[in-house]
């Protein structure tokens, strides 16, 4: 079954202004080492696609800020698209406030940072619109408090990266597209990251090794599977018509293609029996034009 998860929405007034927060995709993932801090240091292959969230911003000139459409179970302000707002009003001292919708495509808890992608986009959307003036690398420092992804979406482009996710290096891909399922679970990062069984030493490497697909791997996959049936079923389900990979700390799963016919078919036959996206890359984030 093909899902276009959209949340019910509030009626979005006319004046509000519409911006795109794509998806991404982990097509590589090593943990080579742990900082003094707890924190993982990884070295990753980023890149944007098609599928997005779209967020519905409307600036208010009583300061007030508000999120019309929070996560269930998340009050508003926590929501990262909310503490994004209040983040970037903090440093710009901006004295303006906003009204925002999230109408969600991108699976939430599936690693593909719909959540980190929402909030990259208030960032550079209000930027924008409340003329604070921060350049990329300020929005990018703000973003990195907000999470480990934020960075790579205010990059705006497909990136190698290292550390902790904020040492980011433009990568040129092909065009390829992807058949992504989502698994009715939601996977744990804080378990796979503590798990016995995760490889924590992966040798760093330099670039350019990245961009030979047959060395693509993420090394919590094996861990993800093994702990979660929901998420091997569906990497099954795939490896019926190719070599899939797990994006991140899962859950979701997915293959790649060279040709849209090829996934167009493989998504055709995977849909009937799970939550599936067909999606392309981008070569930059939309907001950039």
């Amino acid at each position: 079954m093909s899902v276009d998860s959209i949340s019910d929405l509030a009626p979005i007034p006319s004046a509000a202004q519409a911006f795109a927060a794509p998806a991404k995709l982990n097509l590589d993932l090593r943990i080579t080492g742990r900082r003094a801090d707890g924190y993982h240091l990884l070295e990753s292959v980023f890149t944007l696609i098609d599928l997005c969230d779209t967020v519905y911003l409307l600036p208010r000139h009583d300061g007030q800020m508000i999120l019309h459409t929070p996560t269930a179970g998340v009050a508003a302000t926590q929501d990262l698209a909310y503490r994004a707002a209040a983040a970037l009003k903090q440093a710009s001292g901006s004295p303006l406030g906003v009204e925002i919708w999230l109408h969600k495509r991108i699976p939430t808890g599936g690693g593909l940072g719909g959540g980190s992608s929402d909030a990259a986009t208030v960032l550079m959307a209000l930027n924008r619109l409340w003329q604070c003036g921060l350049d990329k690398a300020q929005l990018m420092a703000l973003g990195l408090a907000l999470g480990a992804d934020v960075p790579f979406f205010i990059f705006g482009e497909n990136a190698f990266a290292r550390g902790v996710g904020e040492d980011l290096h433009p990568l040129s891909l092909p065009k390829q597209w992807y058949v992504i399922v989502k698994p009715p679970v939601h996977v744990s990062t804080a378990v796979v990251f503590s798990h016995q069984g995760l490889t924590r030493n992966s040798e760093a490497s330099i670039m350019p090794v990245f961009q030979t697909p047959q060395h693509w791997r993420n090394d919590m996959q094996s861990v993800v599977l093994f702990e979660y049936p929901e998420v091997k079923a569906a990497f099954e389900a795939l490896a019926a018509h190719g070599k899939p990979m797990m994006s991140g700390s899962g859950a979701c799963v997915f293959l790649r293609f060279e040709s849209e016919a090829a996934a167009q078919a493989v998504y055709q036959q995977v849909s009937s029996t799970h939550q599936t996206y067909l999606a392309a890359n981008l070569a930059s984030h939309p907001f950039y034009g």
